[in-house]
């Protein structure tokens, strides 16, 4: 075990029963916006193709340099 998670084990042990549950719920908010992210970075690439069609034409093409 690495010695920031055996500081973070401590911390913990010393933390009363209502705030050691206000951290698993932080840990949870911040593992939800990491799968956030992560979604929107999965939903961006998988959209780059059919965007790409649309963009890449030469009517369009006088807006490439703004």
């Amino acid at each position: 075990m690495q010695a920031q998670q055996r500081q973070l084990l401590a911390k913990l042990k010393t933390l009363s029963s209502a705030r050691a549950r206000e951290v698993e719920d932080f840990i949870d908010f911040l593992e939800q916006q990491d799968r956030d992210k992560q979604l929107r970075r999965d939903y961006a690439q998988a959209s780059e193709s059919a965007f790409g069609e649309a963009w890449d034409n030469d009517e369009d093409a006088v807006y490439d340099a703004l």
